[in-house]
């Protein structure tokens, strides 16, 4: 179909900025929304999900797209803020079309979506998706890529059915620099199908990052559809106090099966977790933080700062204790903070410059005397000991902060207030 307008893939357009008229940031596109119509007729793409600076996603119909280009998309008219909720005349592009296994009209062979490509109609603001980038062949240990080819939308069949055990690759790949936390908010908007399709295509320590950050429902819900033994690697990857928090969600029996099903060191630092009641120094501490003997020097605590899977908050000081330096470790001796290793020689040792003023908390102390604690003396984690004098633990401020907001704060993040489009076509 001849247009001035240029052909678009949508995966160049996950995450792309939207600006409005007077070149204001409203959000980034997470998605796109279309309408399948019958026969071979080009599905009329009718809006985009946008992602504003709450996390709420909103919708923006394509009548009020006025430009796609150099990795922007621009805007006319006031932006309507309310929540995106999607109809079940509506397929979402990036979510449910991608990775589908479709059949090629003329040879009845089965291809697989890898992108769609969509253009403006000339004289007209509508959009609609007028080519399928595909693959032949599943792949395989001997066939990893097959021949890719791109088509009319008229010369594949298949996009209206449902497909079980639809793969999520190209999904996933669309969405690969994201944040955890804002890929669980993808994958809380995507349907409870699309959902355990994407976990199971996630690997384990990048599916451990997003239950951390997704709503109670959410994660038991993707859990309960992972065999057991892979939920339980899954379980292994995450913080330990996050993983005693998801496995306290789950039904006595299931909690059980799971735990002996993880490796008897990580259990037993959950186990140990799950002993505290939950609102306690106890219960909100992770049994992981950094442990250095007092022998160590400065050098090789900051070597274990700089570890990349290490939260800032736990990065912040290390932890000097006599041997075992596992928790609970032996006596604990006192903190280091990160800005005291920067200022000494790395030949230093940890021992010689140890902070033993600040008393460390004990597993029982209330959440309302941690949270003064960390206000207090200005920390983002404290130390947590037992009676004994070993170290147990530490509680850091964004643990703190998951108790304080209220307990369905991940929901209201990701949903907010909705609101409902009254016009067809997706129009508000």
């Amino acid at each position: 179909m001849a247009s001035s307008t240029p052909r678009v893939f949508v995966s160049h357009l996950a995450g792309v900025p939207v600006f409005d008229p007077a070149g204001d940031q409203v959000g980034r596109v997470r998605d796109l929304v279309a309408m399948l119509r019958v026969g071979n007729r080009p599905p009329r793409l009718v809006g985009l999900v946008v992602e504003v600076v709450s996390r709420r996603r909103i919708f923006i119909p394509m009548t009020r797209v006025t430009g796609v280009e150099s990795g922007q998309v621009i805007t006319t008219g006031v932006v309507n803020m309310r929540r995106f909720e999607q109809r079940e005349t509506e397929t979402l592009v990036l979510g449910e079309l991608l990775d589908r296994r479709v059949r090629l009209v003329e040879t009845g062979e089965d291809v697989t979506v890898l992108d769609v490509g969509i253009i403006q109609l000339p004289a007209r603001r509508d959009w609609e998706i007028d080519k399928v980038f595909l693959r032949r062949g599943r792949g395989g240990p001997l066939r990893r890529r097959g021949e890719t080819l791109t088509v009319d939308w008229s010369a594949v069949t298949g996009f209206s059915l449902e497909e079980h055990g639809q793969g999520a690759a190209n999904l996933l790949a669309t969405f690969e620099q994201l944040r955890a936390a804002d890929l669980a908010n993808v994958l809380h908007h995507l349907s409870p199908k699309r959902r355990a399709e994407v976990a199971a295509a996630l690997d384990d320590d990048r599916l451990a990052d997003i239950l951390e950050e997704l709503p109670e429902d959410d994660r038991v819900e993707i859990l309960g559809k992972l065999q057991e033994e892979r939920a339980a690697d899954v379980l292994e990857a995450m913080d330990p106090d996050d993983a005693a928090d998801l496995l306290s969600e789950l039904p006595e029996e299931d909690r059980d099966r799971l735990l002996e099903l993880m490796r008897p060191q990580e259990a037993a630092g959950v186990r140990r977790l799950m002993s505290y009641e939950e609102h306690t120094a106890g219960g909100l501490m992770t049994t992981e933080p950094i442990v250095l003997r007092p022998d160590a020097t400065v050098a090789q605590a900051l070597a274990r700062v700089r570890v990349q899977d290490l939260s800032p908050a736990l990065a912040a000081q290390v932890y000097v204790t006599r041997p075992p330096d596992e928790t609970p470790t032996g006596k604990f001796l006192g903190t280091v903070h990160f800005q005291r290793l920067l200022r000494d020689p790395p030949f230093t040792l940890v021992g010689a410059i140890v902070d033993r003023d600040l008393q460390p908390l004990r597993p029982g102390t209330p959440l309302p005397e941690v949270t003064s604690f960390l206000a207090t003396y200005n920390l983002v984690a404290a130390p947590v000991v037992d009676e004994s004098g070993s170290l147990l633990g530490a509680v850091t401020v964004d643990d703190v902060l998951d108790h304080l907001l209220p307990e369905d704060w991940r929901q209201r993040e990701f949903e907010g207030p909705v609101g409902v489009r009254t016009m067809p076509g997706g129009a508000s």
